[in-house]
C-alpha cells in the first residue's frame, strides 16, 4: 500500500493472533532478547578479560556469539514494536535493509563456523604447525572475510530488487528475507540465479567444508589414543551441534523462500521464532557447558566461593 510521500509500505502477515496475544508475544520476545544479550555478552566478556582464553578457538567463539548479538539487535526492536502496534507494517526500503542485514549476519555465521572447524582441524591434525598457521594476523583475516564477504556478495540482489515494481503488499512473514522476491510483479531470473550462487558460496560450501574437516578429524583421532579422542570430542562436538542446529533453521527459512508452495503461517512463524529465539540462546549455553575453560570461568564468576 502506498501512503504519504510516495513511500511504499508492506503489511507483515506472519503473525498469528497478534491482536489477541500481543502481550504474550511481547513478554516472551523481550525476555528472550534480554537473555540473548546477557548470555552471549557474558561469555564474550570472559574471553576478552582472561588471557588464557586469548586463543584462536575462543576468539572465534567470541566472534560467533557477538554475531548473534548483532543479529538479534538488528531484528528484535522492530519485532517488539510490531507486536505492540495495531498494524504490523514496514516500508519497502526498510524491509530491503532488514533483508540485507539478516542474510549478511546469517551467512557470516556459516563462515565463522567454517573458520572454527579449520582451527580444530589444524590443532588436532597438524599440532606442530598450529602456531605458524593460526596466527593473530590469519585470525583477523578470517574475521574480516566472514563479515565483509557476505555483505559484498549480497549487496547486488538487494540493490537490484529495490528497482522492481511490487504487485503484492502482504508479506507472509515477520522478518524480511528472500520471501520479498515473491512480492515483485515479475520474478527476476538474474536475482534468482545470483541468489543461488550466493547460497552455494556462503552456505553450502562452508557446511561441506565443516563436514569434511570433522570427518578428517574423526578419522585421525580414531587411529589415536583415547585421550586424543576425548579432547577432540570435547572441542569439536559443540561446534558440530551448533552447525547442525543453525543449518536446519536457517536452511528452512531459505527453502520456503524458494519453493512455490505456501507453508502454513503458523509453521513459518514457529520456525522463524526458533531461529531468533532458540538459536542465539542455545549457542552460549552449549559453549558455556561444553568448553572446559569457559565453563571453569563461568563457575568462578557465579560461584566464587567454590574451588574449581
Amino acid at each position: 500500500m502506498d501512503i504519504n510521500l510516495n513511500v511504499t509500505y508492506l503489511t507483515l502477515d506472519g503473525y498469528v493472533e497478534v491482536h489477541k496475544y500481543r502481550f504474550v508475544y511481547f513478554v516472551i520476545l523481550f525476555t528472550a532478547y534480554i537473555l540473548i544479550i546477557c548470555f552471549n555478552s557474558t561469555i564474550v566478556c570472559l574471553i576478552v578479560i582472561h588471557k588464557n582464553l586469548h586463543e584462536p578457538m575462543y576468539i572465534l567463539i567470541a566472534a560467533l556469539l557477538l554475531n548473534s548479538v548483532l543479529l538479534s539487535t538488528a531484528l528484535y526492536p522492530k519485532i517488539l514494536f510490531d507486536v505492540l502496534s495495531e498494524k504490523q507494517i514496514i516500508s519497502y526500503s526498510a524491509c530491503l535493509f532488514q533483508w540485507f542485514i539478516y542474510y549478511c549476519l546469517g551467512y557470516s555465521e556459516f563462515l565463522l563456523l567454517a573458520a572454527m572447524a579449520y582451527d580444530r582441524y589444524v590443532s588436532i591434525c597438524k599440532p606442530l604447525q598450529y602456531p605458524t598457521i593460526m596466527t593473530k594476523k590469519n585470525i583477523f583475516i578470517f574475521l574480516v572475510v566472514a563479515w565483509i564477504l557476505p555483505a559484498g556478495q549480497f549487496a547486488a540482489p538487494v540493490v537490484i530488487s529495490s528497482n522492481f515494481k511490487l504487485c503484492n503488499f502482504n508479506y507472509k512473514g515477520i522478518i524480511c528475507s528472500s520471501l520479498i522476491l515473491k512480492l515483485h510483479c515479475v520474478m527476476s531470473r538474474v536475482v534468482y540465479i545470483y541468489g543461488l550462487v550466493v547460497l552455494i558460496n556462503l552456505l553450502i560450501l562452508p557446511v561441506l567444508f565443516v563436514l569434511f574437516t570433522y570427518i578428517r578429524i574423526f578419522i585421525i583421532t580414531y587411529r589415536s589414543g583415547r585421550e586424543v579422542r576425548r579432547k577432540a570430542a570435547q572441542t569439536c562436538l559443540p561446534h558440530l551441534i551448533v552447525l547442525i542446529n543453525y543449518s536446519c533453521l536457517f536452511g528452512f527459512d531459505i527453502l520456503i523462500a524458494r519453493m512455490e508452495t505456501n507453508f502454513p503461517t503458523t509453521v513459518h512463524l514457529i520456525m522463524s521464532l526458533q531461529l531468533i529465539l532458540y538459536h542465539p540462546i542455545f549457542n552460549p549455553i552449549i559453549y558455556g557447558l561444553k568448553m572446559k575453560e569457559i565453563s571453569k570461568h563461568l563457575r568462578k564468576l557465579f560461584c566464587p566461593g567454590k574451588i574449581v
